[in-house]
């Protein structure tokens, strides 16, 4: 029961400390336009309803809370999840090639980091490159990835997928190479020494230590997935996804819309990192770890 309430009052008071803050920077970044509508209609109200015409005007420069909280309830449950509307179908979206793209960007990770550790010469070509590569603004790249491909008739799920391959490869790769690297020399001398080859030496020692780095970058490396799927809906023509659904938002000004999709890619993105740590948690179950 401490434990629970150690883990949930810091949480608490910190979400409660940012709707406060966020409530007050909706009344001061809204007061100049409400100042001005009210300029407008030749009224004067009182410091109380001035306040409350902050917090419920239909296009804010920041929605208050609630006006998030109820856009997300309303675009959440009482929607059809076949509307382009809804939030659910647009995650669903954006979810698919997610996944998808992390799927691939960790298969990649892994394979890079077993060649780097095998092969010196990759160790010194390759690694300065992978970490080049995460230099260049996502912005910049995912525009010239959909263009190409469509192009040459690709399009759809496959370009937003390797986008986030792009994002999530590289957390897994550097975390896989610390964690194939992780033995103590001592226990690669043990291995020698019961001549044990290079291939059980892998098997039986420097995957079962690279677990859990493994798990630890597939949780950065599935939150950078869902950026990258976001960036690729951005381009015009993405149809749908939470990227599609900022982007209309930007068009026609509606900010409460804006914040209520960037609510549901955090409710996503927390979602599977908590999946991915909960599988991390049964894998090293499996192997014979014990709970902390």
């Amino acid at each position: 029961m401490d434990s629970f309430r150690d883990k949930i009052v810091p949480v608490t008071s910190i979400l409660l400390g940012v709707v406060v803050v966020w409530y007050v920077m909706a009344v001061i970044l809204n007061t100049p336009f409400q100042r001005d509508l009210d300029r407008r209609a030749n009224q004067t109200p009182g410091i109380v309803e001035f306040i409350g015409k902050t917090l419920v005007q239909p296009k804010p420069t920041l929605p208050a809370p609630h006006q998030v909280a109820v856009n997300f309830f309303e675009n959440t449950f009482l929607r059809s999840i076949t509307s382009n509307r809804s939030l659910v179908y647009n995650a669903w979206v954006t979810l698919s090639s997610t996944l998808l793209g992390f799927a691939f960007g960790t298969a990649l990770g892994i394979v890079i980091a077993v060649g780097i550790v095998h092969v010196a010469t990759l160790d010194r070509s390759l690694m300065p490159w992978i970490i080049a590569s995460q230099t260049i603004p996502i912005l910049a790249v995912a525009p010239m990835i959909i263009v190409v491909l469509a192009a040459i008739g690709i399009t759809g799920l496959i370009p937003k997928a390797l986008i986030s391959t792009y994002l999530s490869f590289f957390p897994v790769a550097v975390g896989m190479v610390k964690g194939l690297r992780s033995p103590e020399l001592t226990h690669l001398d043990l291995m020698h020494t019961y001549n044990a080859s290079a291939s059980q030496t892998f098997w039986k020692l420097r995957v079962p230590a690279s677990v859990p780095f493994l798990f630890t970058s597939m949780k950065v490396a599935v939150a950078a997935s869902l950026v990258g799927a976001i960036v690729g809906e951005l381009p015009p023509g993405a149809g749908a996804g939470i990227g599609a659904k900022l982007l209309a938002g930007a068009y026609y000004s509606q900010t409460i819309d804006i914040w209520s999709a960037l609510v549901a890619g955090s409710v996503v993105a927390a979602l599977l990192v908590m999946v991915v740590g909960i599988a991390g948690r049964l894998v090293d179950r499996a192997m014979g770890g014990r709970p902390a």
